[in-house]
């Protein structure tokens, strides 16, 4: 059968695909990212504070596997044509089967002023701008109660206590967590020194600060913009069907509903399960659908039925600095349950899932739990 495979993104869903696209079928594979190197996205605010972060060279992770990796960027998709276009060749590289991986950004064009003011931990680049920042900074404002957003705030304060950090948010403070979870929270930006403004929606980031929509202002000399993720406009482009946020409308076996021979993981992926729950984007999310993904990849491609995305959220690993965390379980629709561990246990236990999520680029046969 051979073939080819192309996937298009390197990160914690498109860089397992890859390798297990190239185990698990004959198919030649293919792996296109804008980087020669691995971003440990759930890590950018530890780099933001000025922690020395591993190097992953991406060939590294490949080695054995016999995928062929291309360092460019992708500017369009043809999916009738079955072809990807790159920034950097005349040569467009073709596929039989494309796996879609090119996850998400903050979206800095949302609001006034946030692509002009404000500092972002969505990439490498962007938290070492945050990073050369700081020591020029007084107050830092982190706009966004998300879990990135909690993590910055505390990070930030941790590791730079001279600072005077505010956490901005639009609603309650944790409001996705139980009440053991919140008090937690509380508990521990009171002992950092965190200010927390909660239902406090952003109208306009200026350059000292930003301006709410009740008028009032939150001073601040740095802005760390953390609230709303974007996926790229590559999937709209090439005609694929897209929810309202440009997400690729996906069936139980994670292939766009509109071209089937693409498949799509990781947070560019808008995917359901029976009952109708979206799974959010996160890297909790990506690393199991990659690997339910290529293996009904697998099997279709020779000739069986594959097993239709099954899913289940187990937990939410808040880090709070590097002393202290918030393990947050919940029920499978991803609501919080009663039960929390904190403080230096949860601190291990959100460093090892981190550190499993590398283990499982090098080995992305092992068992994720779903």
């Amino acid at each position: 059968m051979r073939g080819k495979i192309v996937v298009l993104g390197a990160g914690y869903a498109g860089l397992p695909a890859a390798k297990l696209a190239a185990r698990w079928t004959d198919a030649q594979v293919t792996l296109v990212n804008a980087s020669d190197r691995f971003v440990e996205r759930v890590r950018l605010h530890q780099l933001a504070a000025g922690q020395q972060l591993s190097d992953l060279p991406i060939a590294g992770l490949l080695q054995g596997s016999g995928v062929r990796l291309v360092v460019d960027r992708v500017t369009a998709i043809d999916p009738v044509a079955h072809i990807v276009t790159l920034a950097g060749s005349d040569e467009p590289l073709h596929y039989d089967q494309l796996i879609y991986a090119l996850g998400s950004r903050v979206n800095l064009d949302a609001f006034p002023g946030a692509a002009e003011h404000a500092y972002t931990v969505a990439g490498e680049e962007q938290a070492r701008n945050l990073e050369r920042r700081l020591p020029d900074s007084e107050t830092v404002a982190v706009v966004g109660a998300g879990l990135t957003g909690l993590e910055v705030a505390a990070e930030l304060a941790e590791c730079h206590p001279r600072l005077k950090v505010r956490l901005v948010g639009a609603g309650m403070l944790g409001a996705g967590l139980s009440a053991k979870g919140q008090n937690h929270l509380r508990q521990t930006f009171a002992r950092l020194g965190v200010e927390v403004r909660e239902n406090a929606r952003v109208a306009e980031v200026r350059r000292d600060g930003v301006l709410l929509d009740d008028g009032d202002h939150v001073a601040a000399d740095t802005v760390v913009w953390t609230a709303g993720f974007e996926v790229s406009p590559l999937a709209r482009e090439a005609g694929l069907t897209v929810d309202d946020s440009g997400r690729v409308i996906v069936d139980e076996l994670l292939r766009s509903l509109s071209h089937p021979d693409v498949t799509v993981v990781g947070d560019a992926a808008s995917a359901h399960l029976p009952d109708g729950q979206e799974l959010r984007m996160a890297c909790a999310t990506s690393i199991p659908m990659a690997q339910q993904a290529v293996r009904a990849l697998a099997a279709r491609r020779e000739g069986k039925e594959p097993k239709a995305l099954r899913f289940r959220y187990v937990n939410q690993c808040i880090s709070l600095g590097r002393r202290d965390g918030l393990i947050q379980f919940v029920h499978a629709d991803d609501s919080p349950r009663e039960g929390v561990i904190t403080g230096r246990f949860a601190a291990l236990y959100k460093e090892t899932v981190v550190r499993a999520t590398i283990l499982f680029q090098r080995h992305p046969t092992l068992p994720t739990g779903v």
